[in-house]
């Protein structure tokens, strides 16, 4: 019986390990899978051709342009400098990326989500408040006041935000867990999307009346990453 039991709870959790580890990018299978835009004498892997080992260089591994502020001249006041498979292709497979976020006095990121990543926030410079909202139907609220040298973990999936509550320019860089974590702004998806969504869609949704809904969706929705 006792064997019965242990042999049920060794499956329970070989179940839930394997779950949790399909709910990131796939483990890699070789060493390195440098992306590659040309598909001749490459292998498809993760969503990008991966190129000929032999082929790979230093470069494949490497960015340069952190150290460059993005234009916070925009109408949300703040720019995302990512640094994904798309900047650096050795990242492929590697399950990983990182973010530079600037922000102007005042400037936000706006509430948004990363479909396939859990991000780590660091700030290097300035005070934001930052946050994130957890799913149905408890929708909770974590808020805090970060400075110089704290960091913060928004779960993958939930909606999340920060804001510069500084009178100076803030800077902050993030690790997310995916090479390609995707991004969707609430505000941009729901107001901005093409084609529009059914006016009478949102104005239920959000409880607004329809003209309200039309105006927001003629507006310009400003992407800043």
């Amino acid at each position: 019986m006792k064997k019965g039991v242990s042999f049920l709870v060794t499956v329970a959790f070989m179940a839930l390990v394997s779950s949790l580890a399909s709910a990131f990018d796939p483990s890699p299978l070789q060493d390195t899978c440098v992306a590659i835009a040309e598909p001749e004498n490459a292998v498809f892997v993760n969503g990008k051709f991966c190129k000929n080992p032999s082929l790979t260089k230093a470069e494949d591994f490497s960015y340069s342009g952190l150290d460059k502020p993005g234009n916070i001249s925009n109408p949300v006041g703040s720019a995302v400098t990512p640094v994904n498979v798309e900047q650096i292709p050795g990242l492929n497979t590697l399950g990983i990326s990182a973010v530079r976020i600037d922000y102007a006095p005042y400037g936000q990121n706006p509430p948004h989500t990363h479909p396939r990543a859990t991000e780590i926030l660091t700030v290097l410079e300035g005070t934001l408040l930052v946050g994130f909202v957890t799913s149905n139907p408890e929708n909770r609220l974590f808020t805090k006041v970060l400075n110089k040298g704290d960091v913060f973990v928004f779960p993958i999936g939930l909606i999340h935000f920060q804001i510069n509550i500084g009178h100076t320019n803030a800077v902050a860089i993030a690790g997310l867990s995916s090479q390609n974590p995707g991004v969707i702004t609430i505000a941009n998806a729901v107001f901005g999307s093409d084609p529009a969504i059914d006016p009478d869609v949102l104005s239920r949704a959000f409880q607004l009346d329809k003209n309200v809904v039309k105006n927001l969706q003629s507006r310009f929705w400003y992407d800043n990453n």
